[in-house]
């Protein structure tokens, strides 16, 4: 059977990531999570200071790029591979409030993408290959077989979000995580660099209304239908 490449982007907290891993094992293909990358920079670039709430020492971390080594190992007891940074096991950390407010701004350095993006586009070259983000489909895999936009209102977005934080035992508020959910919107949709936009031949889903399930399945029939066009 034919191989394809499936791209699925989105808002912040859409369930990118959850479709992505149903899909990929369903199909035994190769799951990406290029987000999780941007958050591993992103935790480095905190774990070095350089970026705080007032302060981005952008130039000091372009400087330090080439010691940012990112893998994905994967863990057969959860069924997807967990991110490592410099063979540091990292993928709970960051998934934290905290690294949630800066990875938008990290994410918009031109560097950073272009290092990120490399590895993106060698770990998808032999098809195969599920990755969800914000520009696969219009900068890592312009190309994807199939291509899928994610939405949902900034409300629900928030609640999910709010709820996964706090069944972690994270100590956040409601009203945190939405101001989060929009500032993240706003700054992935106006950056000047491979900004967060549809693709035109992408596939728009809003979830706001979707189960689990329901999400699944409507993918699923999507998928069906694009390797039916690569016979």
């Amino acid at each position: 059977m034919n191989k394809i490449t499936i791209a699925i982007d989105g808002y912040s907290s859409t369930g990118k990531s959850t479709i992505a891993k149903q899909i990929a094992k369903h199909l035994g293909y190769v799951y990406v999570d290029s987000g999780a990358m941007y958050r591993a920079v992103t935790l480095y670039a905190m774990k070095q200071g350089l970026i705080h709430a007032d302060d981005f020492n952008v130039e000091a971390l372009i400087y330090q790029l080439d010691q940012v080594k990112i893998s994905f190992k994967f863990n057969k007891d959860l069924g997807f591979a967990e991110v490592y940074l410099n063979d540091e096991n990292v993928e709970k950390s960051i998934r934290t409030l905290e690294v949630s407010n800066f990875v938008s701004k990290v994410a918009a350095v031109t560097e950073v993408r272009k290092k990120l993006v490399a590895i993106q586009q060698q770990l998808g070259k032999d098809k195969g290959v599920v990755m969800d983000g914000r520009d696969i489909g219009t900068v890592v895999f312009p190309d994807a077989e199939l291509k899928i936009f994610m939405t949902a209102s900034a409300e629900t977005r928030a609640k999910r979000r709010f709820k996964e934080l706090m069944d972690r035992g994270d100590k956040v508020t409601y009203e945190s995580v939405l101001k989060n959910v929009q500032d993240r919107d706003r700054l992935d949709s106006s950056r000047k660099d491979s900004p967060l936009i549809k693709a035109e031949d992408a596939i728009a889903i809003d979830n706001s209304e979707l189960s689990i399930q329901q999400q699944f399945e409507k993918v699923l029939r999507l998928v069906s239908m694009a390797l039916e066009d690569t016979e």
